[in-house]
């Protein structure tokens, strides 16, 4: 039972990793030459 909310919890928490938003270019603001919205799929 412990292995399994051991389990539980740890993909939970690599679930919850990850960016938050929308998709944006890399790179500073200035430097994007052609800006475009990215799909968030």
């Amino acid at each position: 039972m412990r292995a399994l909310l051991l389990l539980l919890l740890l993909a939970v928490g690599i679930g919850a990793c990850g960016k938050k938003g929308p998709p944006e270019p890399a790179g500073p603001k200035e430097k994007i030459t052609y800006p475009h919205a990215y799909p968030s799929k």
